[in-house]
Parts: structure tokens; sequence; C-alpha cells
């Protein structure tokens, strides 16, 4: 399955979701590029839309090969690959170093998409996490271990794309777990869309802007 964009793609995950729609659900997507995909999943089943800020901690010398992933709060969650770790050769102050700028990133993306705005209640709520897509897992697992601490009833994890291996890694992880595609042979997310490009923060904003207006209305 290939998707025209993320929006496409949100629809198509909204109508696998639609038995959450009356159900207290929340969304919550993994920006940035899971935002677009979330708007839809939200507007369909009339749902309040949110950010889970949770960043990659990538190796110092290959960004895009994640050996972690930390996730904000009153005490930031630090997820480790250690297997990448180890084959990287990545020192413990390379790492403590990695985490730190990530959560200086998810701390300016804190004021820049939501600064003073209200945010939806988690708690006794079922939370959806929307991404266009995972590779290795280690952000949506930071995101999920971190979401639980909000107490919500429900966590399902909703994703377009994902490899078969990680599906299965992070099906134990939530209550549910849907994914519209799991291709044996995966390589990156970016195959999978006709239209991929990278999602700004004035985007974030607009939709989440939009959505908050719809919902109040």
């Amino acid at each position: 399955m290939t998707f025209n964009d993320r929006r496409e793609a949100g629809r198509k995950l909204a109508e696998a979701l639609r038995h959450y729609r009356g159900k207290d659900a929340v969304v919550l997507a993994l920006p940035r590029g899971g935002v677009p995909v979330a708007a839809e999943v939200a507007a369909s089943l009339d749902a309040p839309l949110d950010l889970l800020l949770v960043r990659k901690v990538g190796v110092p010398w290959q960004p895009e090969l994640a050996m972690g992933a930390v996730i904000d709060g009153a005490e930031p969650i630090t997820v480790r690959n250690e297997d990448i770790i180890g084959l990287a050769n990545v020192t413990e102050g390379d790492f403590d170093a990695a985490a730190q700028r990530e959560l200086e990133e998810i701390e300016r993306r804190r004021k820049r998409y939501i600064g003073e705005r209200p945010r939806p209640t988690i708690k006794d709520h079922v939370a959806i996490i929307i991404d266009d897509g995972i590779a290795t897992g280690a952000t949506v697992r930071a995101a999920i271990r971190g979401l639980k601490r909000k107490d919500p009833t429900k966590v399902v994890l909703a994703v377009p794309v994902a490899p078969p291996s990680t599906v299965e890694s992070l099906r134990e992880e939530v209550d549910e777990l849907v994914c519209l595609e799991a291709p044996e042979m995966f390589h990156a997310i970016s195959l999978y869309y006709r239209e991929f490009s990278q999602v700004s923060d004035e985007e974030v904003t607009r939709i989440l802007d939009s959505a908050r207006a719809t919902t109040s209305d």
C-alpha cells in the first residue's frame, strides 16, 4: 500500500479506529510528521488533538540511527537501544550529551507549539498515539512509557506503516496496535508515501490551532 500523503494515511487510519468515536478518546501526535496524520484521525473521531513531545536520540556521527529516545515530563524518561549503543561504540558521555540536546529541542517545541494553551486531559481517557510511520520503535516506546504515567484507561498505537518486527515488539507495550501496512522488505517510511515533504513548525501550529477551534465550537 502506498499513501498519497500523510492526510490520506490519516483518513485510512481513522477508518480502522472508528470504534473509538464517542469513547472519550484523545489523539496524541508525535511531531512533526505525525501531526497531519493525527489531525485527520481526531477530526473523524471528534476527539481533541494534542502532542506527545518525544525525540529520537541519534548516534552522534549517524543521527538517523536511533540509539534511544527521550520524552519530556516532570521526570524525563530515557529509553536506550543497547544493541546500537554497543555496535556504534557510543560512550556514556556521548549518549548523555545527545539526550540533553534532544530535551532542549523538546522544550523549544513545547514553547512554539503549545505555549500557555490548555491541554486535553489524559487521565481516564483512551489515549491514541499517532505517527506517520515507525522504523526502529525507540521513539514510540519512550512515548508510550511516558504516557502511561498519566493514567489513561487505554493506550492505542496507530500508524500507517512499520516493519513487522517493530510491530510485534511494540504490541506488548500497548492495549491495541493498529498498523495498516507491515511490509517484510521495509526500508524507509518515506518510500510508502508519494508525497513526504518535511512538516514545518508553522504547519504544526496551524493544524493544532485549527483542531482546537473545531473542538471548542
